[in-house]
């Protein structure tokens, strides 16, 4: 099971004692017993036949393997390093943290620091809401087991699985980055001012102004001991000097801008049209690609699951699909 149905279907599957993650709108979450899943709130997804906006009727589930031993929990923004501390083994954490709250600021800036965090697989996502109710209505994450939502903190499936499967975590990006200015950073932070942009002090919204990027649609891409991982960006304000981003940038990371995707759906499709999808038993896409790329109603390639506001692959990602296979 890894498909947009009914609440009344979700709540069977609840009833019949499934391990569940399940993405949704809030009213719907609200509607659903109490039982072994975990959840977060978010109205968009990619569904069999495209992507779906959907604030009201129906919720994504991913059933768990039932082929291993499933423990649910609620951490609070000071306990994240839990994800990796009670995961398993042999296994993977599947996490929901809410976008704008403590626990996605921490994760973000200190998942990669967490002992042994690349070595048990971790993917999830950042819940959110639908977006004409920014700054009205809070992201949450509901713990089944206990028939509770949370603004802030962070909900986790740890699976552990038998000795004859193994988990891996794969992330499918369409950006590249380009080959010109290389930008650095002092301090690890969501809102950068100042950059070193091939050795010279600047304004990073400033920059981008000049260059014609403050519509934020190309991320900056890092390079992380050779692979490329995203930052997007929230909002540029030239005349402010201002720059937020939905994932901090780090010191001695090199970026650079991303170059520009022209047709955002069929890239995917041509990425995903090689991909191995064999044991895929998770996917998240974010939001900025269902945006952009005008996913609504466009198929890209089989992989279905939340659209979200950040995807979580060991550490928070931007502008990615993440995929988790259990072979």
């Amino acid at each position: 099971m890894n498909e947009l149905i009914t609440i009344d279907a979700a709540a069977a599957l609840i009833r019949e004692g499934r391990a569940l993650a399940i993405a949704g709108p809030e009213v719907a979450l609200d509607a659903l017993p109490r039982g072994r899943w975990i959840g977060g709130t978010i109205p968009y997804f990619m569904a069999r036949d495209g992507g779906v906006v959907d604030n009201q009727a129906r919720v994504f589930v991913t059933e768990l393997p039932a082929s291993g031993a499933t423990s649910f929990a609620h951490y609070a923004a000071n306990e994240l390093h839990n994800l990796v501390a009670k995961a398993p083994d042999n296994g993977y954490t599947l996490a929901i943290i809410p976008a704008a709250s403590e626990a996605h600021k921490r994760f973000a800036a200190d998942a990669s620091s967490y002992e042994g965090a690349f070595l048990k697989p971790t993917v999830g996502w950042i819940s959110g809401v639908h977006l004409s109710e920014l700054g009205t209505r809070t992201p949450k994450v509901y713990d089944g087991a206990t028939g509770t939502r949370h603004e802030d903190g962070v909900v986790a499936a740890h699976v552990t699985l038998p000795a004859s499967q193994m988990a891996s975590v794969e992330i499918v990006n369409i950006f590249e980055p380009e080959t010109g200015d290389v930008l650095r950073f002092d301090t690890t932070t969501f809102e950068p001012a100042e950059c070193t942009i091939n050795g010279e002090k600047v304004n990073l919204a400033h920059y981008l102004a000049q260059r014609g990027l403050e519509h934020g649609r190309q991320p900056l891409v890092g390079d992380y001991a050779g692979a490329n991982i995203n930052v997007s960006f929230q909002s540029v304000n030239a005349a402010q000097g201002k720059v937020t981003l939905y994932a901090p940038v780090f010191p001695g990371v090199d970026y650079r801008v991303a170059r520009p995707v022209v047709d955002y759906s069929g890239e995917f499709r041509r990425q995903l049209a090689s991909f191995d999808k064999s044991g895929a038993v998770f996917s998240c896409n974010c939001i900025l690609n269902f945006l952009y790329g005008e996913l609504e109603g466009q198929a890209i390639g089989g992989m279905q699951g939340p659209t979200t506001f950040g995807e979580i692959g060991y550490q928070l990602l931007n502008q990615t699909t993440v995929v988790l296979r259990v072979l």
